[in-house]
C-alpha cells in the first residue's frame, strides 16, 4: 500500500499541530487505511497488532468529532488494563492539546472512584476505562451515556480473554443506537466478529495484512534497555563498531533533532534527515553523507526511503520500528553490493512485543546481545590503536617523529618508555572521555510491576521514585527496572522476590511531600 503523510488527510489544523508535535510524519498502515474511513462516519472492524499506531486511528477521529462547547461525553474507549487506559488517554490528549476545551479521562479501578466522580461532574468529553470501572459508574449514574456519538472497543481479544464479554455487553446495550462503534483486536476470532456484528452498521473491514518479508543477509542483534540509556549506549556502539558510514533511524523527527544534538555535543560528526527538512538542505545533507564529511545519518523512514548509499556498514534502529516491513527496509540500507553489515536495535518495555512478532513473520532469530561497558570499549581501542600503529610503521613516512624520538633518547630515555608514555596519553585522551557510567540492569530478572499513587502532577520526577525505592523499599538502584510516570500515576518494574517488602515499606511514606499508596498492579479486572 502506497505511504501517506498526515498533510494528506483532511485534518482541522489543532490537530495537524498536535500530529506534528509529537514528530509523526507518515501514516502506518493501519492509521492510512482507517481514519479516513472513521472521518466518514463509517464503523470499522480492525485487525492490528499493538504497537501498529491503532491509539492514532481512532484518537484522531475522535478528536475531530467532539465538540468542545458541548460538556458531555462523546466518546467512550474501553480498554483491558488500566496501564493501557492511562496510555490511550495520555496519547489521545497530546494528539489534541491545540484543541482547546477537551477533557479527557482515565477511569479503572484501583483509584479512589470519588476522585473520577468529581471530575465527572465537572464535564468529560472522552472517557478511556476498563469495562468494569465503566460499568459501575453507569450504575452510578456518574456515566452518562446518552449523548456518546463514538465507541471503541480496544483489543477486544484481550478483553474477551480476561472474562469482560458480559460486561461489555452490558455497556453497549446503554448506548444510543445512532452512533458510530469502532473494534480493534489482535486477532479476528469469530467469537469477536459475531459479536461486533450485534453492535455494529455494515462495518467496514480493515486488516494490515504482513507481506512476506525476506530479511537480508545482515549481521543483526538486539539490546535490551531503558530508555534514558539509549544515547549513552548507542554512542559505545559508535565507538565500538567505528563505522565508515552509520545510519541512525528513529520514529519522529523530533527525536532525530534531539539525538543529533546530543551526539554533536559528544563530539561525533552527525547531521540529521526528516520530512521537515526543504529539497536543497536534503541533498545537502546526503552529500556530506555520501563524500564523509559527516559519518553518521540520523534520519526517520520517510527521509531514508530510496536511500542509496553502499558504503553503510552499521545500521542502529534507536526507537523499534513500528511496522515488521519499515524493520527489514531499514537494515536492508546495509550489506549493499555484496559487502558486509551489520544491524542493532535498541528494545524498550513493549518493543519486546513487536520484536516477536518481526522475528515470527521473517522467520528470522534475532539474537540478543550483552550491553556494551566501559572496560569493553577500552579493551577494542587498545586493539585498534595497535593495529592503526602497526598499519603507520609500515606505511607511512616517519623521519620527522624519529627525530624528536632521538631527542627523547638522549635525555637517557628508551625508546620503549617513550612508545609507553605516548600510548599511555593518547588512552588517557580518547578512551571513554564522553562516556558515562549507567547502572546495568539485569534484564533476565523476574520483575514485577508496581502501581505508585504519584505523578508528574506532584512535580515527581524519575529521580525521586528511584530514591525513595533505594532509601525507603529497601532496594538497590541496580535492581529497579523501568519507571513509567504519568501525569497522575507511576508504574515501575521491581524484583518479584522483593515486590511484597517494598510495597510494605514504601506504603504511607512521603514523596515530594505527598503520602505514598503502592501495590502490585494487577492487568485483571480494574
Amino acid at each position: 500500500m502506497e505511504k501517506r503523510r498526515f498533510e494528506e488527510i483532511n485534518l482541522s489544523d489543532e490537530i495537524q499541530r498536535g500530529i506534528s508535535d509529537m514528530g509523526f510524519e507518515e501514516m502506518s498502515p493501519i492509521q492510512a487505511q482507517s481514519i479516513p474511513i472513521l472521518l466518514e462516519g463509517r464503523d470499522i472492524i480492525g485487525q492490528a497488532q499493538t504497537g501498529t499506531g491503532k491509539t492514532a486511528s481512532f484518537g484522531i477521529p475522535i478528536l475531530e468529532m467532539v465538540d468542545p462547547a458541548n460538556k458531555s461525553l462523546q466518546a467512550l474507549v474501553l480498554c483491558p488494563t488500566r496501564e493501557l487506559s492511562i496510555q490511550v488517554a495520555e496519547e489521545i490528549s497530546s494528539l489534541g492539546k491545540y484543541k482547546r476545551g477537551i477533557q479527557i479521562l482515565p477511569i479503572y479501578g484501583g483509584q479512589p472512584i470519588d476522585r473520577q466522580i468529581r471530575a465527572l461532574k465537572k464535564g468529560v468529553q472522552v472517557v478511556v476505562g476498563t469495562p468494569g470501572r465503566v460499568m459501575d459508574h453507569m450504575r452510578r449514574g456518574t456515566l452518562k451515556t446518552g449523548n456518546i456519538r463514538m465507541m471503541v472497543l480496544d483489543e477486544a481479544d484481550e478483553m474477551f480473554d480476561m472474562g469482560f464479554r458480559d460486561d461489555i455487553e452490558i455497556v453497549m446495550k446503554d448506548l444510543p443506537e445512532d452512533r458510530q462503534t469502532i473494534f480493534f483486536s489482535a486477532a479476528m476470532a469469530k467469537e469477536i466478529v459475531r459479536f461486533a456484528s450485534r453492535y455494529q452498521k455494515n462495518p467496514e473491514m480493515v486488516k494490515v495484512v504482513h507481506k512476506a518479508l525476506t530479511v537480508p543477509k545482515v549481521e543483526q542483534g538486539y539490546f535490551e534497555l531503558k530508555e534514558h540509556m539509549k544515547t549513552e549506549i548507542l554512542s559505545r556502539l559508535l565507538d565500538i563498531y567505528n563505522p565508515k558510514l552509520a545510519i541512525v533511524f528513529c520514529n519522529t523527527k523530533r527525536k532525530v533533532d534531539e539525538l543529533v544534538s546530543q551526539l554533536q555535543g559528544r563530539g561525533y560528526s552527525a547531521d540529521g534527515l526528516h520530512g521537515d527538512l526543504k529539497q536543497s538542505q536534503r541533498d545537502n545533507v546526503m552529500g556530506k553523507f555520501r563524500n564523509g564529511t559527516i559519518d553518521i545519518l540520523v534520519a526517520t523512514d520517510v527521509a531514508a526511503r530510496g536511500l542509496d548509499v553502499d558504503d553503510i556498514d552499521l545500521v542502529i534502529n534507536y526507537d523499534f520500528p513500528q511496522d515488521d516491513e519499515y524493520y527489514v527496509h531499514r537494515i536492508g540500507r546495509t550489506a549493499r553490493a555484496g559487502r558486509t553489515g551489520v544491524a542493532l536495535s535498541f528494545v524498550v518495555g513493549r518493543d519486546k512485543n513487536k520484536l516477536r512478532d518481526i522475528q515470527r513473520y521473517t522467520n528470522t532469530k534475532i539474537p540478543r546481545k550483552d550491553l556494551p561497558t566501559l572496560k569493553d570499549i577500552e579493551e577494542l581501542t587498545s586493539l585498534n590503536l595497535l593495529d592503526r600503529v602497526k598499519d603507520v610503521i609500515n606505511n607511512e613516512e616517519l623521519g620527522r617523529y624519529s627525530k624528536m624520538v632521538d631527542l627523547l633518547m638522549e635525555d637517557g630515555f628508551t625508546s620503549f618508555d617513550i612508545a609507553a608514555a605516548l600510548l599511555k596519553f593518547y588512552m588517557d585522551k580518547n578512551s571513554t572521555d564522553r562516556h558515562q557510567e549507567l547502572d546495568m540492569v539485569d534484564f533476565s530478572k523476574n520483575t514485577t510491576r508496581l502501581y505508585i499513587n504519584i505523578g508528574k502532577k506532584k512535580g515527581v520526577r524519575a529521580r525521586h521514585i528511584l530514591a525513595a525505592l533505594v532509601q525507603d523499599g529497601g532496594l538497590s538502584s541496580k535492581s529497579i527496572g523501568d519507571i513509567d510516570i504519568y501525569d497522575k500515576f507511576t508504574f515501575v518494574d521491581v524484583p518479584s522476590d522483593l515486590a511484597a517488602s517494598v510495597i510494605s515499606n514504601l506504603t504511607n511514606k512521603r514523596i515530594k511531600g505527598s503520602r505514598v499508596k503502592a501495590e502490585i498492579s494487577n492487568p485483571k479486572r480494574n
